[in-house]
């Protein structure tokens, strides 16, 4: 079972939709127990990441994907879920992450910003999460993001918006994607497919 955590993100209904597609059953949760638990776990996210690190500490999600960390239990954060697990974020302030990875997600430059529609992703060489899609473009809708190399053996995947950020991280069992898999078409259910057959 595929849990999708619920604390109070905004793109809950369409990554259920998606990775329905995928042929697991999925639940929506706030679950401690049924969260840390499941086969894999999605943290979603939309809006800004202070707000978001203040719904997941609310239902305690910090504490569960460090826990799932502690497991190797594979989980997945979606575009602000993804920005939460670096250690920090200036996005209307300082604040801090759940820290999996250590860097911190600043401001894009970029002449236009968010940063939204379809863009393509220059995949690191290995990557088992785009196998099958690596030349496709996905759907973005940010402004903020990671602009610097993470130190880590971590695969890093990069996309180019006037200025290069992390486009997507694949870390054991911990995967994370700037874009949103789940309104990318096609290309975007392959990816969730890879992640699910990982599972």
């Amino acid at each position: 079972m595929i849990a999708i955590l619920d604390y109070g993100s905004g793109n809950l209904r369409s990554a259920l939709r998606a990775f329905e597609r995928a042929g697991k059953e999925v639940l929506l949760t706030s679950d401690y127990d049924v969260a840390v638990e499941a086969e894999g776990l999605v943290v979603p996210g939309v809006g800004a990441f202070g707000a978001c690190m203040d719904g997941l500490k609310s239902i305690r999600g910090d504490q569960i994907v460090r826990e799932r960390l502690a497991k190797a239990r594979p989980t997945i954060g979606i575009c602000v879920g993804m920005q939460i697990l670096f250690a920090d974020g200036v996005e209307h302030g300082n604040h801090s992450g759940v820290a999996i990875w250590p860097a911190t997600v600043e401001k894009l430059e970029a002449k236009v910003l968010p940063h939204m529609g379809w863009n393509t992703v220059d995949v690191a060489p290995g990557s088992s999460l785009f196998q099958g899609v690596e030349g496709e473009s996905f759907y973005f809708v940010h402004s903020y993001g990671v602009t610097t190399a993470i130190e880590s053996p971590a695969l890093q995947s990069w996309t180019d918006y006037d200025n290069r950020f992390l486009a997507a991280i694949e870390d054991g069992a911990f995967s994370a994607t700037q874009f949103h898999p789940e309104k990318s078409g096609d290309a975007g259910l392959h990816l969730i497919n890879n992640w699910v057959s990982m599972l």
